[in-house]
């Protein structure tokens, strides 16, 4: 039998998934390997969790094509019989044309080069997963997944802005991000809480990339994110929402080049920028340094802001959902956003926030008389692709 093999790249991690190719795609395994471009370090593990490999892998190679190389690897040894009839990549931006999973041609891959300066800090990463699997698996089909799709059914006010109309008949729009992921949980409440789903939610996604969604009925209203995954809430390294002045302010007055500022706004800022100590919110949280708590304090404002902003698009709120690294593991983070939100309707549950022993499952962290019902739900971006994939 065929199996599935899903690519998630992100920013500096790659995620990635073994399915059975049934009608449902079944999980045989999954991992990542996080902290590409400094330590990376491999996690492989089965459908029950168990852990088959983990281990620190060769820094001299640092890039998302040698983590490939070493996934299929550990997938090779754990998994020798495996055959791959089928590879679906996560690719972030699929501008205008792909609203929805395409089989990749030399044509699209070609098309979809053209948006890599929408999505610098990952579409060539995702399109260096395509062609190593391509070389690996030449007899396979390849498929991409879009970050963008969700979000294509904006209405006019919230996909546009405000420049000569031209620009936007060009493309110059708001896409919004982390579509898969908002798929998977609007899928996962349809499932298990359809009276939520049929209502006004949003969803945080919060990771070292970070965006929030508003959705109703299942259909993504507005997106904190635009044109670029640059934009809305601070990041682990890209600084989010800012006044477009200061960015021709470091151009005329700082002397900076375009190359310079890009750099600066997706590699140099956000949490990493603010705290001047790292872009990871563990080591933030574990520090008593001053800057990680100011970075801190910035990141859970951003966001109670962005809240506010998504419930008036939506014209009220029914939910909360945390998602993502962060989301679904930094209970102070998720503590900091709802305090002082009882106004829109949010009571915290202080110990079903702090959790228990499984910290991973799905669970409600709001008080049983909260207006609005807060969820922690873990996403699964790379079981939306498979089931794209094997259909």
């Amino acid at each position: 039998m065929a199996h599935v093999l899903v690519l998630n790249a992100g920013s500096s991690s790659l995620k990635f998934g073994l399915f059975s190719n049934a009608p449902e795609p079944q999980a045989l395994a999954s991992g990542q390997v996080e902290r590409i471009g400094s330590t990376p370090r491999l996690k492989l593990k089965d459908a029950a969790g168990e852990t088959l490999a983990a281990a620190e892998l060769d820094t001299a190679g640092q890039d998302h094509a040698a983590a490939l190389i070493a996934v299929l690897g550990a997938l090779e040894t754990h998994f020798p019989g495996a055959r791959i009839g089928a590879v679906g990549h996560r690719v972030v931006h699929g501008g205008l044309k792909f609203t929805a999973p395409v089989a990749l041609t030399p044509e699209v891959i070609a098309r979809l080069e053209t948006l890599i300066p929408f999505a610098p800090l990952h579409q060539p990463h995702n399109l260096a997963g395509v062609r190593a699997a391509i070389a690996a698996f030449p007899e396979a089909r390849q498929i991409a997944c879009f970050d963008t799709a969700f979000h294509r059914n904006h209405p006019f006010v919230n996909d546009t802005f405000a420049l000569p109309r031209a620009f936007y008949d060009k493309g110059v729009r708001r896409y919004g991000f982390h579509g898969l992921s908002y798929e998977y949980i609007a899928g996962h409440l349809a499932a298990t809480a359809p009276d939520l789903f049929a209502g006004r939610v949003v969803v945080a996604h919060l990771g070292n990339g970070a965006s929030m969604c508003g959705m109703k009925a299942g259909r993504s209203i507005a997106s904190s994110m635009g044109f670029t995954a640059l934009d809305g809430l601070p990041m682990g390294t890209r600084s989010g929402q800012i006044d477009p002045g200061v960015v021709l302010y470091l151009i005329e007055q700082e002397g900076l080049s375009p190359a310079e500022v890009t750099e600066m706004l997706y590699k140099r800022s956000g949490l990493l920028g603010l705290s001047g100590i790292s872009h990871d919110m563990r080591q933030l949280l574990a520090s008593d340094d001053p800057a990680a708590r100011q970075a801190i304090e910035y990141f859970t404002f951003r966001i109670r802001r962005e809240l506010g902003g998504l419930a008036a698009a939506l014209g009220g709120l029914d939910a909360l959902v945390f998602t993502g690294g962060i989301g679904e593991n930094a209970a102070p983070i998720r503590a900091e956003v709802c305090a002082g939100m009882d106004w829109i309707g949010i009571t915290l549950d202080a110990a079903a926030n702090a959790g228990g022993a499984n910290q991973s499952r799905a669970r409600r962290i709001s008080t049983g008389d909260s207006p609005v019902q807060v969820l922690v739900l873990p996403t699964n971006e790379e079981l939306v692709i498979a089931r794209a994939t094997a259909s």
